[in-house]
């Protein structure tokens, strides 16, 4: 049985689709701090804080866990900025707490849900996985900071672990039965379809000055279900006996903000109304990954490579939602 923790968020719960579709049995630690239980697909759920280690001892009680899949983590680069204290309790204890658990029960295959924001102002694009890591946030240094816990715990235990740095996920399952769900919505391609939606007045664009085309941030769209997908087969990497690794999921090309919009606006047939404000802290003017490694070592094979279709399924599951 596979643990997925914060499986009743966002990325977590299509991931959860993705391995019951592959024949796991999954169970799913999530407190419901932003997740949502109608997203939880497995019948095993469990409500509890990372933090929490007498929680997360019962669950591996409880279950006959395998390997644990960690998605349970604050996400927000400007809010991390400001307020760090949380982002270093909740992404950095609640995972020490996971990882010395799962050392008691002997469960020693990890698939961790890392991030771009590790690699801070790019040096060059696409980016590679060993690119200097200088993360512009804590959020993005708490990633890291797991990254390096993670090197050391399989250098001293026996222990082997996958980090995925993802790019910017989007999209919504293809079917329709769960999606991107947040609240507040702090997602741009969500908010611009709010907006096509007439749920918000207006697109705050933040930061027109960048050294882009066209002056705004430029990112790497992967649809979601690309994104589970990964997962798996990178669970399955470490079931066959494959050594620890990192791996950078994305599309390997950008999009800036003005562009999304406009494709958004193309989707969805509606004016979208825009309004420029100052850059936010934190946030660098390009990130683009180089996927190469993914593809080469896990098999991995994105369905997803335009960013029009990624939006039709985010908004197909926006109006039926």
């Amino acid at each position: 049985m596979i643990l997925v923790t914060g499986g009743a968020g966002y990325i977590g719960s299509h991931t959860v689709k993705e391995l019951l579709r592959a024949g796991y049995e999954v169970v799913v630690v999530d407190d419901l701090s932003s997740g949502h239980r109608e997203l939880v697909l497995t019948p095993h759920f469990v409500r509890a804080d990372i933090r929490d280690r007498s929680a997360l001892i019962e669950v591996f009680r409880k279950f006959p866990i395998t390997g644990v899949m960690h998605f349970a983590a604050l996400t927000s680069v400007p809010e991390s900025v400001a307020e760090p204290a949380r982002y270093y309790e909740v992404n950095l204890w609640g995972t020490f707490n996971l990882l010395e658990v799962m050392r008691a029960f002997g469960v020693k295959l990890f698939v961790f849900s890392s991030s771009a924001a590790v690699y801070g102002d790019p040096e060059k694009i696409p980016i590679p996985e060993d690119h200097p890591a200088r993360p512009k946030s804590p959020y993005g240094k708490t990633k890291l900071m797991v990254e390096e816990i993670l090197a050391d715990y399989a250098k001293a235990y026996d222990f082997r672990y996958v980090s995925l740095r993802y790019f910017n996920a989007a999209g919504s399952d293809p079917e329709g039965e769960i999606g991107e769900w947040h609240e507040p919505e702090r997602h741009l391609i969500p908010i611009v379809l709010e907006v096509a939606a007439g749920k918000r007045p207006y697109l705050e664009i933040y930061g027109t000055d960048y050294e882009t085309p066209d002056g705004t941030g430029i990112r790497d769209y992967i649809h979601v279900s690309d994104l589970a997908s990964a997962h798996v087969l990178a669970l399955q990497y470490l079931e066959k006996g494959g050594k620890s690794e990192v791996f950078n999921l994305g599309i390997g090309r950008g999009y800036s903000v003005r562009e999304v919009v406009e494709i958004c606006r193309r989707v969805t047939g509606r004016e979208i109304p825009v309004h420029e404000a100052p850059r936010r802290p934190g946030d660098p003017a390009i990130l683009v990954a180089d996927p190469s490694k993914a593809k080469r070592v896990l098999g991995w094979k994105p369905r997803f490579t335009e960013l029009e279709p990624i939006v039709e399924t985010a908004w197909n599951w926006l109006r039926k939602r």
